[in-house]
């Protein structure tokens, strides 16, 4: 008997435990613990808000990872999750983003690897290429957009306390690991699903707390709606991704049949969906039944009763104004949103093993990802999985499933059929049999609206305006409202009693050292420097929405005045010959995506969002007159492009002026303004180029430390070659600042100690506050060795804005020749080539102690300083009513 006795004590252990699990103290239902991984696209912003919108006691979000390798750049996709966190006051909920550790050649998983790079693309580091993400827009319509969500994000949303801090900053996998091991929990996955493949491939065991997991993406049986010719009339109009399976818009005639998210990497979703966990997919099947409507569209209009309404709405009608073509409600859908209230509607029945919900028609399939093409067994140097290894990685099957060609590109020839439909199923969904298939719940289509008196004519319009217009639940505020007494100012300057110096236009990639330089030039005096404007690179050490940066330092400085032109994503000759908008990154791969690379330059380095906001940022705004398809709803506001600067600039200048140009990265935009207009050089007084190396020895390395095969080029001439031949070879008045000088400004010490000793301005502790943290993280951590190079940037603008006789420069003429042949091994190689190299001038030497007492005395001083200090001083006027 004793034996039953105490099997009757473990019997009400055990339902304790479990009640425990299944209900709170207060005796109710716990509610359901949520962890979404997004990559912060528009449409996921419906999601996230819908479910911030719910009722915590039955759902509670506990936690936001990003996804890094899709729509949106780690850096500013964290922000902006931030941002919304703080409108919405929940600071409670964790954001985890990007890690430093790697995947070593034999397999092992590193600690917190980062999800910047698919898993069959990741290395020991955050370093590599865009073998998927190509397929992805960088610039207007892609990533820059997602980034500043057209431009509203800045405008519109509030900024809290938490931003990124380098190395303190939660990994998407700490964060992972401390919601799963907490206990049971359902994931959303609406991005790619590599952040979750890497956590299940490394704690296996945790995946036992994971209850379900909903998947947007894929296409079972989907037929592509969109790239339709009006009545099937072929004759007249190409067609693009009509009745595809896929969805990829960029990349049809190479692979027709992959879903983007799915595609972003099909070897990590392969992981989730094989993972034992029970999955219901919510695919292009479903979604593409879910457009949103023009009737949607209206009714939302009319119902903005939430800051989180207003925020979406103004975010879907930007989309909408700036859409490619006329189709926009017939081909944006409701694809995360949707998902979403699919799966809470589900979560709702905890006894519901079919999946019934109020928003869809359910079926279960038996289904697969593919992650490579038949014939399996191959070897042809497309995958690393199995190319060139005795034992396949991760000992993955020869001669399996995943054995096979792995698409490489946009237009890998293996899949590419021009005119046609790509041959490659990458990412692609489809049903299968045999050990392969997994039973997966799937939504078929958006079940209509049973509301006969209603004008929408889904069951999941309603219910999406009525939970986003919730007065629980609700944001606070907004940017603007934010504060009792908001005004936007703008601050310019007037001149017009100084004799103005040389007119100067700095090209800059927004690189910290880009930033040091810039505070230098206007500090200089304006009757020795006159800076004209800025033309920003976005191809080097910052992706493109981190011109509101360069907006915030100028407004800062009382520099509204400034114009800023935005350059080309991509190097020369890198776009897609098919489709403009893509292209490659067969050199940007070689900036690091995480630490000491874009994720700290998008946020420089955590120490962005201290600078006073300025009332001037990237839009999406446009024009007919600038060849948009459509004026939106204030063009004036549309962000000039560099070259639209360059021409307004050059325009303008005195009879007899010619421009300075200092450049402080990649050559693409100085090649391009070369290129569209050779007449343009005589209007160039000098170029300096901040860049290049010339080795006087095999022991002068360059610094391009992540292309180890390139050994001797620097980051600016590498970043894109082919530009910087075209302006060695124009003819310009050429001074060159190589690596080998600028080497000479590479100590934090040094230059912090003479800042130390100067009176402080803000501009000053701004640029120690920089300095210390670059000094800091360099000693802390491996990733951040390279950050001395930054220093080294300012040589260009002291050398313009100072006398030469405190800095003793040394010139020589050199003829050089800069190797562009299309071999990343030599390319951005500078070569002294007597016969066939062309004559520049070349700063060999100069004294360093002497340029950082410039730089420091110039920061220091009273004329030209900042207007306003900083952001929690901006607040505080804010705060304050007019007096």
């Amino acid at each position: 008997m004793m034996w039953r006795r105490n099997l009757c004590v473990v019997i009400i252990l055990i339902i304790g435990v479990l009640g425990r699990e299944l209900y709170s103290v207060e005796g109710g239902p716990r509610p359901r613990r949520i962890l979404l991984d997004t990559d912060a696209d528009t449409d996921d912003l419906l999601a996230l808000s819908y479910l911030l919108k719910l009722n915590r006691s039955e759902f509670a979000l506990e936690a936001v990872t990003i996804s890094a390798n899709a729509w949106s750049n780690a850096g500013h996709s964290l922000l902006h999750i931030y941002d919304i966190l703080y409108m919405m006051n929940r600071d409670d909920i964790a954001v985890g983003v990007g890690g430093e550790g790697g995947i070593l050649d034999d397999g092992t998983i590193l600690p917190s690897v980062g999800g910047y790079l698919p898993i069959i693309e990741q290395g020991i580091s955050t370093v590599g290429g865009c073998r998927y993400r190509q397929a992805i827009p960088i610039g207007q319509g892609g990533r820059l957009d997602t980034d500043a969500n057209y431009g509203i994000r800045n405008a519109f949303l509030p900024q809290g306390s938490r931003k990124y801090f380098p190395l303190q900053q939660p990994t998407a996998q700490q964060v992972m690991i401390d919601k799963i091991s907490a206990g049971p929990i359902t994931i959303f996955l609406i991005g790619s699903h590599t952040n979750f493949a890497i956590f299940l491939m490394n704690h296996p065991h945790l995946k036992k707390n994971v209850e379900h997991i909903y998947i947007m993406g894929g296409g079972v049986e989907s037929s592509n709606p969109t790239g339709c010719c009006p009545g099937n009339d072929t004759s007249t109009c190409p067609v693009s991704q009509c009745g595809d399976t896929g969805n990829l818009f960029t990349d049809y005639n190479t692979n027709s049949y992959a879903e983007f998210n799915i595609f972003g990497d099909p070897f990590a979703a392969y992981q989730a969906f094989h993972s034992g966990i029970p999955v219901t997919l919510v695919p292009l099947d479903a979604t593409n039944t879910i457009t949103l409507s023009e009737k949607f569209f209206k009714a939302f209009e009319q119902r903005q009763d939430t800051y989180e309404a207003q925020y979406c709405f103004q975010s879907l009608k930007m989309v909408r104004d700036t859409w490619f073509d006329s189709n926009f409600y017939s081909s944006f859908f409701m694809w995360d949103s949707f998902t979403i209230g699919l799966a809470v509607s589900i979560l709702r029945n905890s006894n519901n093993h079919d999946g019934q919900n109020e928003f869809a028609d359910m079926e279960y399939m038996n289904i697969t990802i593919v992650t490579s093409n038949e014939p399996y067994g191959i070897s042809d140097g497309s995958n690393p999985f199995f190319d060139g290894r005795n034992v396949p990685k991760f000992h993955l099957k020869k001669g399996g499933v995943h054995s096979g060609h792995v698409q490489t590109g946009l237009r890998d020839p293996f899949c590419f059929v021009k005119g046609g439909k790509g041959k490659c199923k990458d990412g692609y969904t489809p049903k299968a049999t045999g050990p392969d298939a997994v039973r997966v719940l799937v939504a078929k289509n958006a079940k209509p609206s049973q509301d006969n008196c209603s004008e929408l004519d889904r069951a999941f319009y309603k219910n999406f305006l009525d939970v986003i217009n919730l007065p629980q639940n609700t944001g606070r505020f907004n940017f603007t409202t934010e504060f009792p007494y908001y005004r936007e100012v703008f601050y310019k300057p007037d001149f017009r009693t100084k004799k103005l110096g040389k007119p100067v236009i700095f090209d800059m990639d927004m690189s910290a050292g880009d930033f040091l330089a810039l505070f230098f030039l206007l500090k200089v005096p304006v009757e020795v420097i006159d800076l004209k404007g800025i033309i920003v690179s976005p191809n080097g050490w910052a992706n493109a929405a981190t011109i509101d940066t360069v907006y915030d330092l100028l407004h800062m400085m009382g520099r509204d005045d400034i114009p800023v032109g935005l350059g080309d994503v991509y190097a020369l000759n890198q776009t897609d010959p098919y489709f403009s908008g893509v292209g490659d990154c067969k050199y940007a791969k070689a900036i690091p995506h995480g630490s000491g690379g874009f994720l700290d330059s998008d946020t420089l380095f955590g120490l962005a969002r201290c600078l006073p906001r300025s009332p001037r940022r990237y839009t999406a705004e446009n024009s007919v007159e600038f060849g948009a398809p459509r004026n939106t709803s204030h063009p004036e506001l549309r962000q000039p492009l560099a070259l639209e600067i360059w021409g307004s600039v050059t325009k303008t200048l005195d009879p007899g002026c010619k421009i300075t140009v200092l450049t402080n990265g990649p050559l693409t935009n100085l090649a391009k303004v070369i290129l569209s207009n050779t007449s343009t050089i005589s209007k160039i007084q000098e170029v300096v180029i901040v860049g290049g190396h010339i080795r006087n020895r095999s022991s002068d390395k360059g610094n391009v430390l992540t292309i180890s095969s390139n050994n001797y080029a620097e980051f600016n001439m590498f970043l894109d070659p082919l530009a910087a031949k075209t302006v060695f070879n124009s003819g310009l008045n050429i001074t060159l600042i190589p690596l080998g000088t600028q080497r000479k400004l590479s100590s934090f010490p040094k230059i912090l100690e003479r800042l130390q000793q100067t009176r402080e301005s803000p501009e000053s502790q701004f640029v120690k506050s920089l300095l210390s943290r670059l000094h800091w993280l360099q000693q802390a951590h491996r990733s951040y060795q390279h950050t001395d190079i930054f220093l080294g940037e300012i040589f260009g603008a002291v050398l313009l804005g100072s006398d030469h006789s405190f800095l003793k420069p040394t010139f020589e003429e050199n003829n050089i020749r800069v190797i562009s042949e299309g071999d990343e091994s030599i390319d951005g190689q500078i070569v002294i080539d007597e016969r066939q190299g062309k004559s520049v001038k070349v700063l060999r030497n100069v004294d360093p102690m002497a340029c950082y007492d410039l730089f420091a005395n110039r920061l220091s001083d009273e004329e030209q300083s900042a207007v306003l200090g900083s952001y929690d001083e901006q607040t505080k006027i804010w705060r304050t009513p007019l007096i």
